[in-house]
């Protein structure tokens, strides 16, 4: 049996700790205020949690990570020599071009809203039909599109091999020298050092309980409440699965005008019930990605989770709920590392 000086002990501690949690709820940060808690900042995950970090930092081959950001960069990889991946993939403005579709070579017009390169290499397939399943498929494809950079393998090989810097760069790296498949490597080994760690959220999810302010904490709650969570977990907040656009009603058939794109991942497999279903998009830097949707149909982040709700999950939103969601999901926003593999 406990001794009274040791049951008032756990009296005074109790009334500590409910005085503390009260004080805490009271001045919790509000928008825009930062507590310094690096102290408070735990080593380990919150294993609960739906969505996961993203690591600090990723292991690879920092030849091949220079190698594939100076073909990244190169716009000798397109028939006109004007466009390069960069082109539509700008890094320093979150990974994309911020257009409703892209401009390719001869400014002919994409037909489709171009997604954030950063954090690529998490997602299970690439395109928002997910017609490549790695990011060494995903090469040919814009390299090769008409509307896009327009080139043939030949061609881009022919221009590579008379660049003295690129003969000695593959031939140090690449056994087999300039071929399809080391540029392939080359690119795509760059393209899955484009992480962008140290966000809020990921600050938050490492232990940091006063990284997000009072709203965004409660806009992350009504992220998981209102079932948003269901397609955006994981460490890339989507990016892991495919769902159709219009749970909750005929999105096509009230936008009009549907086109081939629209038709989604039925454009691969064929199959009738992936008719308009599209690979579920990260949201990671998603506040700095507008226009949003395969079709540039929302021109802000508060137009997009909108629709969202009337369409994906069958409800109405509330400005203020909007805004307290789209609070949370610019804690999205990380640090990207122009420097890995050291």
């Amino acid at each position: 049996m406990a001794s009274q000086p040791y049951r008032l002990w756990l009296f005074v501690f109790g009334l500590i700790t409910c005085v503390s949690a009260l004080l805490f709820l009271e001045f919790a940060p509000e928008d825009g205020e930062v507590l310094q808690s690096n102290n408070l900042i735990a080593e380990s995950v919150d294993q609960l949690e739906p969505i996961t970090p993203i690591p600090l930092e990723i292991k690879l081959d920092s030849r091949k990570v220079a190698l594939g950001k100076r073909l990244f960069h190169d716009p000798r990889l397109s028939s006109d020599n004007l466009i390069s991946c960069a082109h539509c993939h700008n890094l320093a403005n979150g990974g994309m071009d911020n257009l409703p579709r892209s401009i390719g070579v001869g400014g002919k017009e994409g037909n489709i809203n171009a997604p954030t390169v950063f954090n690529s290499g998490f997602n299970a397939s690439l395109f928002w039909d997910g017609r490549a399943a790695t990011l060494e498929e995903q090469v040919d494809f814009p390299m090769l599109h008409a509307c896009e950079m327009g080139s043939l393998w030949p061609d881009v090989l022919g221009k590579l091999k008379q660049d003295a810097g690129y003969l000695n760069s593959f031939q140090e790296i690449y056994q087999q020298g300039i071929q399809e498949d080391s540029v392939r490597d080359a690119i795509a080994t760059f393209e899955r050092s484009l992480i962008t760690p140290n966000s809020k959220f990921d600050r938050y999810l490492r232990g940091d309980k006063y990284a997000l302010s009072r709203d965004e904490l409660a806009g992350y709650e009504l992220f998981k409440g209102l079932g948003c969570i269901s397609c955006h977990q994981g460490m890339n907040v989507g990016g892991n699965m495919y769902e159709k656009l219009g749970l909750f009603g005929d999105y096509f058939a009230n936008r009009g005008n549907v086109q081939h794109v629209d038709y989604g991942r039925f454009n691969v497999t064929k199959i009738e019930e992936h008719r308009y279903e599209f690979r579920v998009p990260s949201l990671r830097n998603v506040a700095q990605t507008a226009p949003y949707f395969h079709d540039a149909s929302a021109a802000t982040l508060e137009q997009a989770v909108a629709i969202m709700g009337q369409y994906q999950l069958g409800v109405e939103l509330s400005k203020d709920e909007i805004r307290k969601i789209v609070k949370f999901l610019e804690t999205l926003s990380g640090e990207y590392l122009a420097e890995v593999g050291k």
